[in-house]
């Protein structure tokens, strides 16, 4: 390894002038500005790397979680009504995919529920609570009571724990659900009504199901709804990933009157608004980083001015142009690195620690930032990836390095005898 000493002068003095000002008065104001210039990126590349963190951990715990319900891939009937007679010979058929490792009947409708002077719209799903666990996780998810409670003809009811909350029931309590589908009579339609015990609560961890879905059993909800047999087949596949193309290759064996749905359909409009919202936020912090970087300019520019008679001195002796620029762009770069790594650094430890970080946060100020009914989770999640870190941190060295070409170009263009003159 070389010693110092065997360094290329341009990095020797371009280091030199980096720590410049920290032991004389005379550069004081400069040192300040440079050290304004690494807070800025660093500030700047830690807001990047703990939003995009955040907003990736924000994704993926909502996904998890709407997933918990929600199948891979469902098979539905064009016009909303059952599959048919025949559903249990498209469930054999289905079976045969080696891609498609569970599957499970339901039947779909929207009720109210009432207990009381309470009253509230609900999702109402009847499953087979033997085979909803291949497809959903709320069997994992239950605060009181099983799904297993769930028996033909007894119309028992699992409720999402908000909605029971809401409701002011428990396990054993009663409700009254009201189908919209009833019978025809001399005086208009009369809803149906029937009332259920409640056998079960889930928290699956996502409010929008947790505050509106009830579930029964299959053959009951069919006799509710009137529906002859499961509206819908619920799937899983072995990955996720892989569900819209999974949900591609059943279509071709359904009939016309069915149609496959993947889960990236079904909630098409989050999903892409999430990633949306994910661009637009780095774009956005991306251009805090770019101010940042450019306040370099100045810092070198100051510099450049400052050191004038340096750079002639330095040209009498037989610098070239070219040395005097790689001086000030190695000043400049060094500022840069030491700006992006600690932003990095500061980042990451932000990034894995946001949670708790928020949540002192809240009890500081006695406040909550995620209210669970309007961002659908309750903690503030982070996931920093690899990809996107290297992204950031290689958009910052450039920038940086950019924002010294200027100054490092003005620097070489210095005349020795016109700096010289005054000295």
């Amino acid at each position: 390894m070389p010693t110092p000493s065997a360094w290329p002068f341009e990095l020797l003095i371009g280091w030199r002038y980096t720590r410049a000002g920290r032991r004389t008065r005379h550069n004081g104001f400069i040192s300040f500005i440079s050290f304004i210039s690494v807070a800025g990126i660093a500030l700047g590349v830690a807001a990047l790397i703990v939003v995009i963190s955040v907003m990736n951990g924000f994704q993926e715990q909502v996904r998890d979680r709407m997933l918990g319900v929600v199948p891979h891939v469902q098979v539905l009937a064009a016009d909303g009504g059952s599959l048919g007679p025949d559903w249990q010979a498209l469930v054999a058929r289905l079976r045969r995919d080696p891609q498609v490792t569970g599957i499970a009947p339901v039947v779909q409708g929207q009720a109210l529920l009432a207990q009381g002077n309470s009253l509230f719209g609900v999702l109402a799903w009847g499953i087979d609570p033997k085979l909803e666990p291949q497809v959903s996780s709320i069997a994992s998810h239950m605060v009181a009571g099983s799904l297993d409670a769930l028996r033909p003809g007894e119309f028992g009811v699992v409720l999402g724990e908000d909605l029971a909350q809401r409701l002011g029931v428990g396990v054993g309590d009663l409700v009254t659900m009201v189908v919209p589908s009833g019978s025809l009579t001399p005086a208009g339609m009369i809803p149906r009504l029937r009332s259920l015990r409640v056998v079960g609560v889930f928290r699956i961890g996502h409010y929008e199901y947790d505050s509106s879905l009830a579930l029964l059993d299959l053959r009951d909800a069919s006799r509710l709804f009137l529906t002859q047999g499961p509206t819908g087949l619920r799937l899983q596949t072995r990955s996720v990933d892989d569900a819209p193309a999974v949900a591609q290759q059943i279509q071709t064996m359904l009939p016309p009157n069915l149609v496959a749905q993947p889960w990236t359909t079904q909630n098409r409009t989050w999903f892409e608004a999430v990633v949306i919202e994910k661009r637009m936020m780095f774009i956005i912090l991306a251009m805090i980083v770019a101010v940042a970087a450019f306040n370099l300019v100045s810092t070198l520019v100051m510099t450049v001015t400052d050191k004038q008679s340096d750079i002639a001195i330095l040209r009498t002796q037989g610098a070239s142009p070219r040395s005097i620029m790689g001086i000030f762009v190695i000043q400049g770069a060094v500022t840069g690195v030491f700006g992006v790594l600690s932003g990095v650094a500061l980042g990451l430890l932000i990034a894995f620690n946001v949670d708790p970080i928020v949540s002192f946060l809240e009890w500081l100020f006695h406040t909550q930032f995620l209210p669970s009914s309007v961002y659908l989770i309750h903690t503030m999640p982070s996931d920093p990836r690899l990809g996107d870190v290297l992204s950031i941190t290689l958009i910052a060295l450039g920038l940086s390095l950019l924002a010294t070409l200027y100054p490092s170009w003005r620097a070489s263009r210095v005349q020795p005898a016109a700096a010289l003159r005054y000295e």
